[in-house]
Formats: C-alpha cells, structure tokens, sequence
C-alpha cells in the first residue's frame, strides 16, 4: 500500500504547489510588466534497497511565460515599455542588477529615476540622476534627456536594456525579479528597443488561471481519496491477517 501512499502523496504536494503558482499569477494579473511563473513536474524513482517501485513527483525546473502583455499608451513622459524580448536593468534592494519589464518610472526626491517599486534604473554609468525640476524625455533606445526651463535638452544617461538569449537566460527569483543564470549581470543590447509614453500589462490570462485552479483543485482532492482509500486497504488487510491468525 505504501507504494499507492507515496504516489498520492507526492501527487498532493505538486499540486499544491501548481495552486500556489496559479494564485499568485492571477494576483498580479493587473501588475504591469508582470511574467506569468510556469510550473513542471517530473516523476522521479526513490532510490534505496526495496524502494525503487516508489516514485516520487518532484518539480522540475521552474520558467516564465514569455509571451508580450498588452501595450497600453498613456501619454505619460516617464512610462515606457520594453519591445520584443528586452528587460530594463535596475539595482535590486539587495545591490545586485536585476531586470524587469515593469516601467511605469519615477523621480524620487533625491532625483534618482526609479522603477515602480523604488530601485534605481541603471545606465551606463549607474543610477540614472535627473536634475531638480527638469522634464525627462526618454527615446526609443533609451537614451534619457533632461530639460530645465528654456535650456538646451542635456543627455543624462541612457537606460541599460538586455535581451536574454540561449547564451544568457534569465531566471526569475523569489523578488520577482529576473536574473543571468549565475547572477552576473547580461550585457547591455545596442538593438533593444523601448515605446515611450506607453506601459506594457502583464501576461497573465486570468481566465486560464482560474480554469487552472479548478483543476488542480480537482486533482488535489483525487490525490487525497487515493490516501483515503490505501488507508481504508491497509486496515482491512490488517483485519483479514488478524482474522487468519
């Protein structure tokens, strides 16, 4: 019977995570820039003497979903969104460069241009400065351009893009963030392109999410009849051996 248990029991745990996946994808379903997680599993054998009938289902590498969300234009000078497969790079809280495609951006009060969340939008140089009271023009490549008053526009840094490829892939860690495989930082992309005035929603079919969890719902509840029922055999063998003995 432990072989059922085994299989039920890793059936339930993965698709209690699939659930965990599905909610927090429709959550941020009006999140801007937001990439919807993906979730595989794989049926691996136990290893041990007397233990390779058991078969574990353990999750397999974790992805994203790749596909554009909706480009709304807004008219806004400082809300721009990334084209094709570019992500804007930013300084994370923890210090590292990490790349996202949320970019409704901001001036905060020290005049750094921020990401939605408050990190620093990197540039050639570092954290993009923008000076008191200018206001920002950002091109299509990402070149950032200040004015104050009546003066001359001054270029003031150029927002770092990347474009993930087979040789630099991205990984999404536990801040939502995305990152190279080794946590070095990608190179910058010279054709990466970006629309100004305009932000890009996330990816997320919250009709397919919610048809998801009603699923693993579904399936999460045959998993835990199965242990109901290798429970219910074990007692009744225990009973007839009882019985014979």
């Amino acid at each position: 019977m432990d072989r059922m248990i085994y299989t039920a029991m890793t059936g339930a745990n993965a698709a209690q995570h699939r659930q965990q996946v599905l909610s927090n994808n429709l959550a941020n379903a009006s999140t801007p820039g937001f990439r919807a997680e993906l979730s595989t599993f794989r049926a691996v054998p136990v290893r041990g003497d007397g233990a390779t009938t058991r078969v574990f289902a353990l999750e397999a590498t974790a992805g994203h979903s790749n596909l554009p969300g909706a480009v709304s234009e807004t008219g806004r000078n400082l809300d721009v969104a990334a084209q094709g497969n570019a992500y804007f790079a930013v300084q994370a809280f923890d210090g590292t460069e990490a790349y996202t495609r949320a970019g409704a951006l901001e001036v905060n009060t020290d005049g750094t241009l921020v990401n939605p969340q408050g990190m620093p939008m990197l540039g050639d140089g570092g954290p993009i400065v923008i000076p008191e009271g200018a206001r920002v023009d950002i091109a299509t490549d990402g070149t950032v351009s200040t004015r104050v008053g009546e003066e001359p526009p001054q270029t003031v840094g150029r927002i770092k893009m990347v474009v993930p490829d087979e040789d630099n892939p991205l990984r999404r860690g536990a801040d939502g963030l995305f990152r190279g495989l080794e946590g070095d930082p990608l190179p910058a992309s010279d054709v990466a392109r970006l629309q100004d005035g305009a932000i890009e929603g996330s990816n997320v079919n919250p009709m397919e999410a919610m048809i998801g969890m009603i699923a693993v719902a579904r399936q999460f509840e045959v998993q835990m009849k199965m242990l109901q029922n290798g429970e219910t055999n074990d007692k009744t063998a225990s009973q007839l051996l009882s019985m014979n003995g």
